[in-house]
């Protein structure tokens, strides 16, 4: 097991300019592993009802996805209902954590010795426990403006023992009480993580460390179906790429930045991870090398 990824697995109702889909099957776990997968073998830690369809358990498996972490308890898995009106922000409409908020992630042995590591957006409290369970040498996590106002200092902790943080411009603004982007990710970095990941939705990323400046661009899709799971596609593409290279260095993070941004790509032209789910990685290629052509300067 190479890469360990830890979130939530979703049923949800979505609502945008595109259509309706009222049983979509996601969950911050379920995006990253799919994009990771097409790069490295991946392990989940997650929780689901009885009412999680054995299609989608099986749909996983194909994708050599291991389910050793995935939970299975009496009750409903986790719901939540969103519309998006603007593409760049959901409205909740409905969220109903069901067997999720008594989720207590555990990793099976097979796990615990992964070099790497990803705390999809989660309670802080729960970030914390599975760093205590395991041996990774390298940590990534996620997080979100009602973490940082409501457990800041569960927070801090996560975030003094991580070495890769995913977070977009307002959440690290929040964070820091820093308006310039620049002096926020200074600020951040003094806490401990080597490399920020800094998610600016239609304006593309930045990433960020004391030796590196890079600004991917996002793909230009023509029509956008679904932003649900953006951003942790995003995260399971960049990860996924790290973990084949097994390196940090800055030729590596600059084209995992692309290869984070093109499997997000894939993943918004449909509903849940219909298109990500069956994708292939010629089609992938095929995206980062215009990706790669339109930004350079030769």
């Amino acid at each position: 097991m190479d890469l360990v990824i830890v979130g939530s697995v979703a049923i949800d109702d979505v609502k945008t300019p595109s259509g309706h889909r009222e049983y979509s099957v996601g969950g911050s776990a379920l995006f990253a592993s799919i994009a990771a997968a097409k790069f490295t073998s991946t392990g989940i830690v997650g929780v689901v009802g009885e009412d999680f369809p054995e299609k989608i358990v099986g749909d996983l498996k194909k994708q050599q996805i291991d389910l050793s972490g995935l939970e299975k308890v009496e009750g409903k898995t986790f719901r939540w209902k969103g519309e998006y009106c603007d593409l760049n922000k959901a409205e909740t409409k409905d969220t109903q954590l069901n067997v999720f908020a008594d989720f207590c992630p555990k990793l099976p042995e097979t796990y615990k010795n992964a070099k790497y590591l990803f705390l999809g957006n989660i309670h802080p409290q729960l970030q914390l426990d599975v760093i205590n369970q395991c041996k990774a040498e390298i940590i990534a996590c996620d997080t979100m403006n009602f973490w940082i106002n409501g457990t800041p200092e569960l927070l801090n902790k996560v975030i003094k023992k991580v070495q890769i943080l995913f977070i977009n411009e307002d959440e690290i603004r929040l964070l820091t009480k820093k308006q310039n982007i620049f002096d926020a990710a200074d600020e951040v970095l003094k806490q401990g993580p080597k490399l920020l990941i800094i998610k600016r939705g239609e304006y593309g990323a930045i990433a960020y460390s004391k030796d590196l400046l890079y600004f991917s661009p996002v793909y230009p899709v023509r029509q956008v179906v679904d932003p649900t799971g953006a951003g942790d596609s995003f995260a399971g593409g960049f990860l996924g790429y790290i973990v084949k290279h097994n390196t940090l260095d800055s030729k590596i993070i600059k084209q995992a930045m692309i290869y984070g941004t093109v499997t997000a790509s894939i993943n918004i032209e449909s509903f849940s991870f219909d298109r990500l789910i069956s994708t292939n990685i010629e089609e992938i290629e095929n995206r980062v090398d215009f990706l790669k052509k339109i930004i350079s300067v030769e």
